[in-house]
């Protein structure tokens, strides 16, 4: 009985784990049919936008896949796998990140598009400064805070598929958006991550606060 808890909480990462990698093969899936149109497209924008394109996905595919991994307290305790891990998860992070920024900053679509495209940016901007705030902190080894940007870096990564759960769960019932709906749909899906990852990160702190006093406490 004593290890109950144990298992419980090993259960509850690794459904969370699958959630995640669930969540992640939407935009992943999609992400393959865009990189089959690329050599149809190529000729019809800049090159630097087609590898931007290509790097933006493959860097965010990784990402979120080998990402989702690192909310497992076995894994996480295994300090070699949480750090080679990690010197992956964050270059290719700033790759996607960057990748998708370019696209949006350099965006060459429908005019109609455009809102979405900043929509784009805006989060692509913010998942750059968590990761450079994420990489700040564990260069100080202030670990705790390390986590907790590198999880709202990832709740933005990840936002992609809450982004097409959104979408498909409007327009199933309700039928097909014009452009500045799916922008509302899009926008809405990453905040729904990012609130959901904040809670989290809020309830993590509240936990370790209880914590401290009881391990002050046993040593005393």
């Amino acid at each position: 009985m004593p290890h109950a808890p144990c298992r419980q909480r090993s259960t509850n990462a690794w459904l969370a784990i699958t959630g995640l990698l669930l969540l992640s093969a939407l935009p992943i899936i999609g992400g393959v049919v865009r990189l089959s149109e690329v050599p149809a497209v190529a000729g019809s924008r800049p090159l630097a936008s087609s590898v931007a394109a290509v790097a933006h996905i493959v860097a965010m595919t990784v990402y979120c896949l080998l990402g989702a991994f690192q909310f497992s307290p076995a894994l996480r305790g295994r300090r070699r796998w949480h750090r080679t891990a990690g010197r992956v998860l964050i270059p290719v992070g700033f790759v996607a990140a960057l990748g998708a920024a370019w696209l949006a900053v350099f965006f060459s679509g429908p005019p109609d598009q455009l809102p979405l495209a900043m929509v784009r940016l805006v989060f692509a901007s913010a998942m750059l400064v968590f990761l450079a705030l994420g990489t700040a902190a564990v260069i100080r080894r202030a670990f705790v805070m390390h986590g907790d940007w590198m999880a709202r870096a990832y709740a933005i990564g990840v936002g992609n598929g809450t982004q097409s759960l959104v979408v498909i769960l409007w327009t199933v019932p309700l039928g097909e958006v014009d452009a500045w709906g799916e922008t509302w749909l899009v926008a809405t899906g990453t905040l729904i991550t990012v609130f959901v990852a904040e809670l989290l990160i809020r309830r993590r702190a509240a936990r370790r606060r209880v914590a401290a006093p009881a391990e002050t406490a046993l040593v005393s």
